[in-house]
């Protein structure tokens, strides 16, 4: 009798629902997000990454992949790189990144980043880098074109731990990059923004270095360039490593012409106590920029050529 309750108990109690797979595409579920790259080949997919914090990264290889939040803002990738680089290092035809929260990246060479960028055009958007030596990195000797777009980095540059300093966003190509709607704040060394490309578009976003450390420019084309600088919103710190500028151009080279770069309706300032004295643009190009107006504090200095 005993034996036959017991039965009738194990077969009426519900089975327990299997753990859905944090990765999956097009309903298929990946345990790792590896997995789930190595699935698309040269295809086209969409990898959805359910909530949780991540201790794992990817390399993608191939084919266009989107790196999707389920939920924007609930993704957290934590401390973990591949190839002592970052969390995603991608080497495909295309990459997305949509939603998702890199942080606490650091590797040996000081440029741990939560995405690598190493071919294939990005397109990055409602993402956060926080808290790394590096937030994007990377770039190819091509027509690459990189959109960054409503996303936030904070916490993030040094240029202690090596001879070379890391940024919150490094990118070289011989196409563009795009940065749009996005915030940074709390730098810890390096540039906000340093670009060797021929063309750029950087607008409506905004510049807090308050909480910055040892930083040094908020925008740098060190090789010069031409595009869009407009709408963005600037206040420079106390305790920067470089005063020289908010903006430099072709401080190191003229690899690009800087004739026609256009820098308006921008909002500079700099914070109470700062007696440096900044140009708001400093340009060593000697090009012929093309500077409109721009609404700037008391001590920063509107323009200055070396």
């Amino acid at each position: 009798m005993k034996r036959s309750m017991l039965a009738f108990a194990l077969l009426a109690a519900p089975a327990f629902a299997a753990r859905p797979a944090p990765f999956t595409i097009g309903g298929q579920g990946f345990p790792t997000l590896q997995a789930a790259v190595d699935s698309v080949r040269m295809g086209t997919a969409t990898i959805l990454i359910a909530p949780g914090t991540y201790r794992e990264c990817a390399v993608q290889a191939g084919g266009h992949i989107t790196f999707k939040a389920a939920e924007p803002g609930t993704v957290i990738f934590d401390g973990v790189t591949c190839e002592d680089k970052a969390v995603l290092v991608l080497r495909g035809q295309g990459s997305v990144v949509d939603g998702i929260v890199f942080r606490k990246l650091r590797v040996r060479d000081g440029n741990g980043a939560g995405i690598r960028t190493e071919m294939g055009d990005l397109t990055v958007t409602n993402a956060m880098f926080l808290d790394s030596q590096e937030g994007i990195l990377g770039g190819e000797p091509t027509g690459q074109k990189i959109v960054i777009d409503r996303s936030t980095f904070s916490g993030l540059g040094q240029c202690d731990e090596l001879p070379g300093c890391s940024h919150s966003i490094y990118l070289a190509n011989k196409g563009s990059v795009t940065i749009t709607h996005s915030r940074f704040e709390r730098g810890t060394g390096g540039h906000y923004v340093k670009l060797r490309v021929p063309n750029v578009s950087i607008t409506d976003n905004s510049f807090d270095d308050t909480g910055g450390k040892k930083t040094n420019y908020m925008i740098d084309l060190p090789d010069g360039g031409t595009g869009l600088i407009a709408r963005n919103a600037f206040v420079q710190g106390t305790a920067k490593e470089n005063h020289t500028g908010l903006i430099v151009v072709a401080a190191e080279a003229k690899t690009y012409r800087s004739t026609g770069l256009r820098v308006e309706d921008n909002d500079a300032r700099l914070s109470p106590g700062d007696k440096s004295s900044p140009a708001f643009v400093a340009d060593y190009s000697h090009d012929r920029l093309a500077l409109g107006t721009n609404r700037l504090g008391p001590g920063l200095r509107a323009f200055e050529t070396r």
